[in-house]
């Protein structure tokens, strides 16, 4: 099972991702700029694996560049308590 599959699970890996670059030093700028990559790869290359993420999927692909960048950020604040850190 992948982890685009349960919304819950997706939180989890991003809010350890975000942990650990947190830990390497990854500045807070970095990682917005990072979840915003993410954010875009996965809109263009990857299936909305739940209604969550058709949610953000649908939002993304109206969204400005600016807008895009503001929705990275709060996915790096929803995420931030979730994962095992």
């Amino acid at each position: 099972m992948s982890v685009l599959d349960n919304w819950d699970q997706w939180k989890n890996f991003l809010g350890d991702r975000l942990n650990q670059g947190e830990q390497q030093g990854l500045s807070d700028g970095a990682v917005n700029n990072l979840a915003f990559e993410i954010g875009d790869y996965l809109a263009k290359q990857v299936e909305p694996q739940n209604d969550q993420e058709k949610v953000l999927a649908d939002l993304w692909s109206v969204a400005s560049e600016q807008e895009k960048h503001a929705m990275a950020s709060v996915m790096v604040k929803l995420v931030e308590n979730n994962g095992t850190k």
